[in-house]
């Protein structure tokens, strides 16, 4: 299954890559959060429905209510996509971009186990890879000292 969900999302982006929009743009408001190297190589695409793996598997093993759930983002690999109305909202970019740092330290097969694992026994809101994200989002829009959240993720996941 989780070569199936890999499979799907590299066509996913691919059908996307003439949308993506390089996170390079968020170097001065996520300056000391992300380096200029790691925005360079994150992407975005505005989309008015987000693409997600409705994939039978995914349902027999007990994801419905996540593929079912009304989020505003959602990434895959280097690439997240977001919902028309929070386009401009700079916590939303920097939640998904934490996700990016996730990808990139467990890598594809194992952000994917990982990930579906913790929704499987926790429930998404319980979900550490969520949690970590939820607590970097806020952190960020209190005004919160900068961490290097890639290395951050790196060392601590």
């Amino acid at each position: 299954m989780i070569h199936s969900i890999e499979a799907w999302i590299d066509e996913t982006n691919a059908m996307f890559a003439d949308q993506r929009q390089s996170c390079s743009q968020f170097s001065q408001p996520f300056a000391g959060f992300y380096s200029k190297e790691f925005l360079a190589n994150a992407y975005f695409v505005v989309v008015e429905s987000l693409p997600k793996p409705d994939l039978p598997e995914l349902r027999e093993a007990g994801l419905g209510d996540f593929l079912d759930m009304d989020v505003q983002g959602i990434t895959y690999k280097n690439t997240y996509y977001i919902v028309p109305s929070v386009a401009l909202d700079l916590r939303l970019h920097f939640h998904e971009l934490v996700h990016v740092s996730q990808w990139n330290a467990l890598g594809a097969i194992g952000f994917l186990q990982r990930y579906i694992s913790e929704v499987q026994t926790l429930g998404y809101a319980e979900a550490p890879l969520e949690k970590i994200a939820y607590t970097f989002d806020y952190h960020f829009a209190q005004g919160g000292q900068k961490i290097d959240v890639p290395s951050y993720i790196e060392n601590n996941i």
